[in-house]
């Protein structure tokens, strides 16, 4: 599938920094017609170059209107997460082993945790890693793998593989839109795949969210909505939305003033 296949260009990408167009073709028997295409996908999200014959790795972050960038927020967008953050944060107990996903609402929870006792947190988030670094009350466990420049995050089977080895109680998703029709959606090709496997591991899902997401969609779903356990939001959400939610037995907790 092409979704697939473009998350394995980057994969190579990343690992060897530089690809033909030639190898390209063998390695996914398809033609050049074809690898042209999946170039030009990607060099629309800003993470490669194309140059004489192939392509690069694009080091820098990408611009804002590719796969998000965290970068620094208005002050009225911290004020809406950090209000998620402290209520998803709420919900955390002594003992419990957590995972926070990538992101600039998760990444918020950290100072609302420092109440917490024994506390282990599993993340591929570097924000959220340099963060509890530098407090002595978490117990850490970085994932590793790959670095993917837009999210600051790990990426690839490392990811994957690291997962396999923890019992999580609770896990706290990012999404970058939520829709009834088409579930939870990244941008990112590359962290759909672990986004798909926290959602399928046992352990209490718990979607934040801030309410300009709502009833919109990004590049690839990764869950449908009624897969989640719980939802924290910033604003009230629209009528058809607490229908669903009722109905599914998700648990909703808004934020609102």
């Amino acid at each position: 599938m092409k979704i697939n296949r473009l998350r394995k260009i980057q994969e190579l990408l990343e690992e060897k920094k530089s690809i033909s167009i030639n190898d390209l073709c063998t390695t996914f028997d398809v033609s050049k017609n074809t690898i042209r295409r999946d170039i030009a996908e990607l060099e629309k999200r800003g993470t490669i170059n194309k140059v004489y014959g192939g392509i690069v790795l694009q080091e820098q972050e990408a611009p804002q209107t590719k796969a998000p960038v965290v970068t620094a927020e208005d002050n009225s967008d911290k004020i809406h997460k950090q209000k998620i953050a402290r209520m998803a944060a709420s919900l955390v107990q002594d003992d419990d082993v957590i995972y926070i996903d990538s992101g600039t609402t998760t990444m918020h929870m950290m100072p609302y945790l420092e109440d917490k006792h024994n506390i282990t947190i599993v993340t591929a988030s570097i924000h959220v890693i340099n963060i509890a670094a530098a407090s002595a009350k978490f117990n850490i466990i970085a994932t590793g793998g790959t670095i993917y420049a837009p999210t600051k995050a790990f990426v690839g089977p490392s990811v994957l593989n690291c997962l396999k080895q923890y019992n999580i109680s609770k896990i706290f998703i990012s999404s970058t839109g939520i829709s009834i029709e088409n579930g939870l959606t990244t941008a990112s090709p590359l962290e759909c795949d672990i986004k798909r496997y926290l959602v399928d591991k046992t352990g209490k899902k718990i979607l934040m969210v801030d309410s300009t997401k709502i009833d919109s969609a990004s590049l690839i779903s990764f869950c449908n909505l009624d897969e989640i356990d719980c939802i924290v939001v910033d604003k009230e959400l629209p009528a058809r939305y607490k229908e669903f939610f009722a109905e599914h037995n998700i648990e909703v907790i808004v934020c609102d003033d």
